[in-house]
């Protein structure tokens, strides 16, 4: 028997699920806590129709926040009124249905969820800002409560004080010691705490009954071995009580406001937070404080800038009074001479002109000497400078400048300290580039110019020819109608050295040149170099003033005590004039050629200007090895040459002007594929350190003019490290830049061999195709590149493979001839190609 009436129908199970709702209600509990609690919520459900609905009483809405209310079901369909039936959901429609009412239920937890999050999120906000309040007034109230404590404590001091100089003022008993009040009331509240207290401790004074002043009783305090063997003693104040009324005087010392102090900051162009609080005399952390309140976190150590310190000095009080670190280079130099004290001096004269033009020559024929016999190679690489006596007996200071184009920077320092150029010029050669430079030097110096045409014995000289060309170059001599002087002379036959001497003395007439010998001396460094026995050794020349030994001296980033002056004859001397050249011993470490030089007062002046030297210097090679800071020329040229080869050496001469010549010169050769790199240089001998180096980059070491010792010899071999000696500056940078030559890549070119048209192809069994083909121009060979030209476009670039001459295999076929071919890995061929044939070839690069 079924259980329903129509057998076709399926039976229906009905379950019942718990309705019930979650929400969150605050908890408040004693001293203003509170606590965050979820509760749930069950529904009634109702059997009825919408009237019994409609009569269950609404929940109770939970405080503050409740849960997110669910999303109403859809209406369920009225009867209807007349006897149309409905259409019934189809199962596509109950799904969606079904399917957002479940999004909706997830909507709805996802929310609830927050919300609880939230509510203990503020819950516990709340708790920890409430507990922050109670600290606070607890502090407040214990703050309040000692000073009351205090306040009562400094009252009844004062009362005890004006009670013993009122018992002071009677006259005690003969041997009777009198006890102080304080120390009554001292102990009388320990005592009312001890146990065996009576009950007329707690009474007042008034109230007690008097003793007599010669026995005051004794109060019995706790009963240790000192007391006890010590009962019949007065109590006196313990060393700890003494120490307890100390400190609680310098406590309310320390409560009193102190007086502001008013300083005079000195604020450089940066200054730690530490430092500018030390010398305003105040504490960091109000200097942070200050900071943080203009939006500025800091910490101790940060550095801040000039206008942030003088705001802060400022605003706390105080003067500020900026100045630059630059500052400490005041009144080095440039101090007005003063005009009684001013005597002659000897004109400087330096020399310059064009390589192998004679000024070595024309200078030894002055000074009678033979210089030139021993430069290398027969060209002058060094700066010298000499001092000789005209036939007129003034003296005269020479300053001889190289003649090669990598000596640029030498010729220039050799104008900046000269008085009067002379520019010689050969007679057979006429006016060369570095005659034109050394006109520049010049003109840029502002200083007269002697010619000298030089070589006039040598039967192709042509004098006038020099004279003309110089017309070029806006130098018109004294013959022609201009002012400048012109002197032929020969060097080798010594003619008209007289003459010229003549000549330059009257130009230093004419120029009236005077500075005052009795002041700190000032002068130029000329030239520097590293001396095994003697140290660093600087050749300067004294432009102002007298130098003596033991003066201590600043040139550039070193500093020294003068030890020595020696003379350009190689005379040791005591002192040193305006105008006179003079080899310096002392310094602490190789100056930089061109550098000034200055006598200063003390010790810790030369370090002070040295050390911001050095920082000064430092900062500079940082910039440039970064390539952080420079113009947008200097960017764009770091990114041009970002992926260019490098070529790296240490380089190692004798002297600072060489130095700084073949630094250049190697600069010079680099270009945007390839360039040399100085990971090092110095002046000086190849050291065991210059080696270390060397092997831990792997590079060669350059050497010109120096040695390395024994021990740095045999680290090199051991290394495997190459010394390269050079004595003349030609060879060096050619050597160089051969080397670097062999970085750049080759330059690919193509030589066309001929071309051939394919007339058939065919197919042959474990070969391929082959082509047959014609050759209509030049030559094709076997193993040549080819490309496969196909309606004007290259559709193959290969090699030739295999070429045939009916059955035989043959090297080469000439033109109008037909021959075989096959390709390598290609075998798309057709009728009607064109096939070019070519050789490649690599040709090697060079600077």
């Amino acid at each position: 028997m079924s259980d329903t009436k129509n057998p076709g129908e399926k039976k229906l199970t009905l379950t019942l699920k718990p309705r019930t709702e979650t929400g969150v209600v605050r908890q408040s509990f004693s001293h203003g806590r509170s606590k965050s609690v979820v509760v749930e919520k069950i529904k009634r459900r109702t059997v009825g129709g919408p009237a019994e609905a409609k009569a269950e009483p609404a929940p109770v809405e939970a405080p503050k926040k409740a849960a997110a209310p669910a999303p109403k079901a859809p209406p369920a369909p009225e009867a209807p009124k007349s006897g149309v039936v409905l259409r019934t959901l189809t199962e596509e429609e109950m799904a969606a249905r079904a399917h957002a009412l479940a999004d909706s239920r997830v909507r709805e937890a996802e929310e609830r969820k927050l919300a609880e999050e939230d509510a203990k999120r503020r819950a516990s906000r709340e708790y920890i800002e409430k507990a922050e309040r109670d600290a606070a007034e607890t502090r407040k109230r214990e703050e309040e409560a000692r000073h009351k404590a205090e306040e009562e404590q400094k009252r009844k001091a004062g009362e005890v004080a004006k009670k013993r100089l009122g018992d002071d003022e009677k006259k005690p008993a003969p041997g009777v010691r009198p006890k102080l009040e304080a120390e009554a009331d001292e102990e009388a509240p320990r005592t009312s705490r001890r146990p065996g207290a009576g009950a007329g401790a707690g009474r007042p004074a008034a109230a007690r009954p008097a003793a007599p002043r010669a026995a005051p009783p004794k109060e019995r305090g706790r009963l240790t071995l000192v007391t006890a063997l010590r009962a019949d003693e007065v109590r006196e104040r313990s060393v700890a009580s003494f120490r307890r009324r100390t400190q609680r005087m310098k406590g309310h010392a320390a409560n009193e406001p102190k007086e502001k102090l008013t300083r005079d900051v000195t604020i450089p162009d940066a200054i730690t937070i530490q430092e500018l609080a030390n010398r305003m005399a105040e504490r960091a952390v109000d200097v942070i404080r200050l900071l943080m309140k203009q939006g500025q976190m800091a910490t101790i150590n940060d550095v801040i800038d000039a206008d942030t310190a003088q705001l802060i000095a400022e605003e706390m009080g105080h003067t500020a009074r900026r100045v630059s670190e630059s500052d400490v280079e005041e009144g080095l130099f440039d101090t007005a001479d003063d005009e009684g004290a001013l005597e002659p001096r000897a004109p400087v004269v330096t020399v310059m002109g064009h390589v192998d033009h004679g000024k070595t020559s024309l200078l030894d024929a002055i000074r009678q000497a033979d210089v030139v016999s021993g430069e290398a190679g027969g060209i002058t690489q060094h700066i010298g400078a000499y001092q000789v006596t005209s036939p007129s007996g003034s003296k005269v200071t020479f300053i001889d400048t190289p003649g090669h184009a990598a000596f640029t920077a030498m010729r220039a320092r050799g104008a900046k300290v000269t008085d009067i150029v002379v520019l010689v010029v050969a007679a057979d050669d006429g006016v060369m580039p570095q005659t034109v430079e050394a006109i520049s030097h010049a003109k840029a110096a502002k200083v007269p110019i002697i010619v000298a045409i030089n070589k006039i014995d040598k039967p192709s000289a042509t004098p006038d020819r020099v004279r003309t060309e110089l017309l070029q170059h806006e130098i018109q001599v004294e013959s022609l109608g201009g002012d400048v002087v012109d002197v032929e002379v020969s060097a080798t036959k010594k003619t008209n050295i007289d003459k010229l001497l003549e000549m330059i003395g009257l130009q230093a007439e004419i120029l009236d040149l005077k500075a005052d010998p009795h002041r700190p001396a000032e002068g130029t460094v000329i030239e520097a170099k590293l001396d095994r026995g003697r140290g660093p050794v600087a050749t300067v020349l004294v432009q102002r003033g007298t130098l003596k030994v033991g003066d201590l001296v600043v040139a550039g980033a070193e500093w020294g005590r003068v030890r020595a002056l020696v003379s350009d004859t190689g005379a040791t001397i005591a002192s040193a004039g305006p105008s006179t050249p003079v080899e310096v011993l002392g310094f602490s470490g190789t100056p930089d050629a061109g550098d000034r030089l200055a006598v200063v007062e003390n010790e810790s002046r030369a370090r002070e200007v040295t050390d911001y030297r050095v920082r000064q210097k430092r900062e500079k090679s940082s910039a440039r090895a970064t390539g952080m800071r420079g113009s947008l020329e200097q960017m764009m040229a770091q990114a041009k040459t970002a992926g260019r080869k490098e070529f790296p050496l240490v380089v190692k001469a004798d002297v600072q002007g060489s130095l700084e010549a073949i630094v250049g010169s190697l600069d010079k050769l680099g270009t945007d594929e390839v360039g040399a790199r100085v990971l090092h240089s110095g002046v000086g001998g190849i050291s065991e350190s210059d080696v270390t180096l060397a092997e831990a980059s792997g590079v060669p070491i350059i050497a010109f003019n120096v040695r390395a010792n024994k021990e740095a010899r045999e680290a090199a071999e051991r290394a495997g490290i190459e010394i390269r000696y050079y004595n003349i500056i030609y060879d060096l940078v050619d050597d160089v830049k051969k080397a670097m030559s062999g970085l750049l890549p080759p330059t690919i070119r193509e030589t066309m061999l001929g071309n051939a048209q394919i007339l058939e192809v065919f197919k042959v069994s474990k070969v391929g195709n082959i082509a047959g083909c014609k050759v209509t121009d030049g030559t094709v060979e076997r193993g040549a590149n080819v490309r496969l030209i196909r309606d004007n476009v290259v559709v193959h670039e290969g090699k030739l493979s295999q070429l045939k001459r009916f059955k035989d295999d043959v090297k080469e076929v000439s033109s109008g001839m037909e021959c075989g071919m096959a390709f390598e890995n290609y075998q798309d061929m057709r009728q009607g190609d064109v096939i070019e044939c070519y050789r490649v070839e690599q040709v090697a690069r060079s600077l």
